[in-house]
């Protein structure tokens, strides 16, 4: 007899795959091997989660614990970047209980091996991708900031023109300055060129290259009340008191900010992009 239009032939028990999504589930399957994997490479939960940041996972500590303990699942993405981060091979077998291979485990060893004489041959690689990355020359600074007197920064002699990845310069991007020292640790560290846009003015938190008693600095921009040392300096002819600039270093305990004396010479030479 002829199938009626619109019925369905369900598939036969003895071909129908072993996979069981509801008793996977139930069973916390995917969570239980996650764990495994995670304890395997000897990371805590809160670091296992800040790694992920690397690939795009942004989830905190509790969320990943509900992960492997089954209170929830991560979609697809998440699982893929699970196995990157985690070095796990993505083969899907690895996240199911009840499935049965179609080879036995001597099959399975005969497979991996001739996988790996396959890719030692390198007769069977994949074409290479062309990537091309886009370059951009930019003036970097000879002198780093906080190793001598400020004026190299308005001298041309006194740059280098560099090229860097189109992506690893900050728009709006006008010089690159290195640091030297570790008084911007933990956010910027000795060596590294940070990005700067030439202005002569900062708003208090904002971080720039401070020119202060002819010496160059990296610090964060601040302002306070004047004490009486200093208050008739930053008094104007009206009567109205002006605050007072502040160098702060974010590594604070190991640097004491620095006041900005109204009798020395001080100015800005530009904000630090982030």
């Amino acid at each position: 007899m002829n199938q009626k239009k619109g019925t369905v032939t369900p598939i036969r028990a003895a071909r129908a795959p072993g996979y069981n999504a509801e008793k996977e589930m139930e069973s916390n399957v995917i969570g239980r091997r996650i764990a495994e994997a995670r304890k395997r490479r000897g990371m805590s939960l809160a670091a296992f989660s800040a790694y992920l940041e690397n690939f795009g996972v942004h989830i905190k500590t509790a969320g990943a614990g509900k992960w492997e303990t089954g209170g929830s699942v991560p979609n697809s993405y998440q699982l893929l970047a699970i196995c990157a981060a985690l070095d796990i091979d993505c083969d899907l077998q690895y996240f199911m209980q009840d499935y049965t291979p179609e080879l036995n485990d001597e099959g399975l060893r005969i497979l991996a091996q001739l996988k790996r004489d396959l890719i030692c041959s390198g007769n069977y690689r994949p074409a290479p991708k062309t990537v091309q990355i886009r370059r951009r020359e930019m003036p970097v600074a000879l002198m780093p900031a906080a190793a001598g007197t400020g004026n190299f920064l308005d001298d041309s002699e006194y740059y280098e023109t560099v090229s860097f990845p189109e992506d690893q310069v900050k728009p709006g991007a006008d010089v690159g300055i290195r640091i030297s020292g570790d008084s911007m640790e933990p956010v910027f560290h000795d060596g590294q060129v940070v990005w700067v846009k030439k202005c002569e003015e900062l708003h208090p938190g904002e971080v720039g290259i401070l020119v202060y008693d002819g010496k160059a600095y990296i610090k964060i921009y601040d302002e306070r009340e004047p004490g009486e040392e200093f208050l008739e300096e930053f008094t104007d002819s009206y009567g109205a008191v002006h605050m007072q600039p502040v160098l702060v270093s974010y590594n604070s305990e190991n640097y004491d900010p620095i006041p900005v004396n109204p009798n020395h010479t001080f100015r800005i030479f530009g904000r630090v992009l982030k």
